[in-house]
């Protein structure tokens, strides 16, 4: 069971039985080089076949995507995600706690074909993740191998949570588009890195630092190994207002993502008037989108605090304000 606690029951089946025609149509444009539109438990993601170096190459044409910056290979399962990557006993042991989730293992390769250089930045691993979302699932399935699906905003852009935004940004891009609703997770996956020595944590997300440590012990620093991460440009996620983070208050024009108990207003967008991390998380990306939509001086935020889920609100935080996390 992923972290997200999934398991496909009968009333899923049932609703996922009623969608086959177009998950059988979204399966055949992956096959035929198209590009697809997927919900995830994380974000929306732009899909390709991952063995296709024409297809992802138009990711990103498509993204306007930087070709330096490796892509997270998706699959169905983890026997899948077994003879692609080369996973030691951590791999296995992270996979089996998270999968299906919002965890990313980077990993040695193993098959080359299954990913093409162009979707490993031309590395000798690979970023590998079973998702949780049951649409998406369904498509890797019908499909039966790797799909590429990084988010599906333009490159820098605030990723989509809402099926809205992500056709905004790329649906002219994509040869068919799935809704799956509103993304429940909101933030891009975890990141972790299984090499030699110890494991390292090469991008915060849903799945905490200290989950992980519970699995696998102590974790290194990114350093060398960021590379080998997506989300890692020092300016990242970012709306076309700029983004003051740690803002006690708004200054006059601005918009606020205000987080816990603060006054309503048109130009405030409340993360979680409750303080929840959670929520704050699931709802950052299109909050951000939503201030950017009336036009600010600037879009201010309130302090999150750093620890669990905090981590990687932050990171995202850090980045959309041009700020190397």
């Amino acid at each position: 069971m992923g972290v997200d606690g999934r398991n496909r029951g009968e009333g899923e089946g049932r609703l996922l039985d009623h969608r086959q025609e177009e998950i059988t149509a979204a399966a055949d444009a992956l096959r035929a080089g198209g590009l697809v539109l997927l919900p995830t438990e994380t974000v929306y993601g732009l899909g390709a076949d991952a063995s296709n170096p024409a297809a992802v190459a138009a990711i990103f044409e498509a993204k306007g995507r930087p070709r330096f910056n490796p892509l997270i290979a998706h699959v169905a399962d983890l026997e899948t995600a077994a003879r692609i990557a080369d996973l030691d006993e951590r791999a296995y042991a992270l996979a089996r706690e998270f999968w299906p989730g919002p965890l990313t293992i980077v990993a040695p390769i193993k098959n080359t074909s299954a990913v093409c250089d162009l979707a490993r930045a031309g590395l000798d691993t690979v970023a590998i993740r079973v998702p949780g979302h049951p649409v998406s699932h369904a498509v890797l399935e019908a499909f039966g191998g790797a799909v590429v699906a990084p988010s599906a905003n333009r490159s820098g852009r605030p990723s989509p949570t809402t099926y809205a935004d992500a056709v905004s940004e790329t649906g002219d891009k994509a040869a068919a588009a799935l809704d799956g609703g509103p993304c429940a997770v909101g933030l891009e996956s975890t990141v972790v890195s299984v090499l030699d020595g110890q494991p390292r944590l090469l991008r915060p997300g849903a799945v905490t630092r200290v989950q992980l440590q519970q699995i696998v012990g102590p974790l290194a620093e990114a350093d060398d190994d960021a590379k080998r991460s997506p989300g890692r440009l020092a300016l990242h996620y970012a709306p076309d207002a700029p983004v003051r983070i740690n803002a006690k208050a708004p200054e006059a024009g601005e918009a606020y993502l205000a987080f816990g108990d603060w006054p309503e207003s048109a130009q405030v967008f409340n993360l979680s008037p409750s303080g929840d991390l959670a929520e704050a998380a699931a709802n950052l990306f299109a909050y951000l989108r939503a201030a950017d939509r009336i036009r600010p001086s600037a879009i201010a935020v309130a302090p999150i605090p750093e620890d669990g889920l905090g981590e990687a609100i932050n990171d995202r935080l850090r980045r959309a304000a041009g700020f190397v996390g």
